[in-house]
């Protein structure tokens, strides 16, 4: 296989798997102009990944996201249903495909965002990007990174201060669709959670899930 067609494989969401999810607006397009944006886009998320993949953490920005999933493992993933002529729900024997499910995420967002602002053609880089994480040791290196990326671009002072990402929500009581308890198991404790966080902002150095420019 050349360099060419290596670097062009999609890597596949496996099933039973931990991925980076991230991708940004095509040549530098603002994905969210506004609070609604945002709800729209989780709306969405919810809609098309919860058949496919659990939620560690995630992270909204104007022109890119992040995102921490597990590809659920095949025989949890629903059968897709249908309607036959006479509008009745029948079920196909083909389960719910996770890097298609995240595509059409991506497509229905577009066409709403299009269509409010009357706009045309895509909106995302494509293929979106994924990274498999296969060792526990980056598994709260990329939470934090997550989490920390809009204090990092200047847009909040503080890791509390940014409405659209997990951080938030795992410290809270509130419900959540976010998988808290798994991802506080990750640090001890919430507690845990939350110094780490602190002292890795102190700390910031080489990170290996860099988006690249």
């Amino acid at each position: 296989m050349s360099d060419s067609t290596k670097m062009n494989t999609i890597q596949p969401l496996e099933y039973d798997s931990y991925f980076h999810v991230y991708n940004r607006g095509i040549n530098g397009e603002i994905l969210f102009r506004e609070d609604t944006n945002y709800e729209h886009f989780l709306r969405l998320y919810l809609e098309y990944t919860e058949p496919v993949a659990e939620t560690y953490a995630w992270c909204l920005l104007k022109n890119h996201f992040h995102l921490l999933v597990r590809i659920l493992p095949e025989n949890e993933i629903e059968f897709m249903r249908t309607m036959d002529g006479d509008h009745r729900v029948f079920q196909h024997q083909k389960r719910f495909d996770p890097s298609r499910q995240f595509s059409h995420l991506f497509n229905a967002y577009t066409k709403a965002f299009n269509k409010k602002y009357e706009r045309t053609g895509g909106l995302f880089e494509t293929p979106f990007r994924r990274i498999k994480v296969a060792n526990e040791r980056y598994f709260k290196e990329l939470v934090f990174y997550i989490h920390n990326n809009p204090v990092k671009h200047g847009f909040a002072p503080g890791l509390t201060d940014y409405p659209w990402s997990s951080y938030l929500s795992i410290i809270s009581l509130m419900p959540t669709k976010t998988n808290r308890e798994k991802v506080v198991g990750w640090f001890n404790s919430k507690s845990e959670f939350i110094e780490y966080h602190l002292a890795k902002q102190e700390s910031i150095g080489f990170n290996p899930f860099e988006l690249e420019d």
